[in-house]
């Protein structure tokens, strides 16, 4: 018997397309280079600082926990790397705080522009292509004024 008749499921999250696959891949890349360099600029600005015994004062210390950013391709999971200030009390503790990857950030700023104007223009018209090519398009303006 060589008939196989078992079905596999679709898994939530997962992908079928291979080229979504490498886009949320090469996104995840480009996003983890662009962080890392952000981080290294952060403590080579406070390279200079030390403690009495001669060591470094703001040391990478790891990192966040992983967590999912949507993003136009999907979601991708990233980390974003931790400082520690080893020489500081509270009130004066120098904090990384990522520029690209804010603490409270769960979706890039196109999806927010993207997600407004879908529901007021297209779902209002059915015209979903026109506002997702003009929220594509920087030149044109997502709203229309009458």
């Amino acid at each position: 018997m060589t008939d196989n008749n078992v079905v596999a499921f679709k898994q939530e999250g997962a992908i079928d397309d291979p080229l979504t696959e490498i886009l949320r891949s090469g996104a995840k890349r480009l996003i983890e280079q662009a962080v890392e360099a952000k981080f290294a600029a952060f403590l080579a600005q406070h390279a200079d600082l030390k403690l009495p015994d001669g060591r470094q004062r703001v040391v990478r210390h790891g990192y966040d926990p992983v967590r999912a950013i949507q993003t136009g391709v999907g979601p991708v999971e990233v980390e974003k790397p931790k400082a520690r200030d080893r020489g500081a009390g509270d009130d004066e503790r120098i904090r990384y705080a990522s520029s690209i990857l804010p603490k409270w950030a769960r979706r890039t700023k196109s999806l927010d522009v993207l997600l407004p104007a879908l529901y007021l223009r297209g779902v209002s018209t059915s015209d979903f292509q026109d506002v997702l090519t003009a929220c594509s398009a920087r030149a044109r303006p997502i709203f229309h004024l009458a």
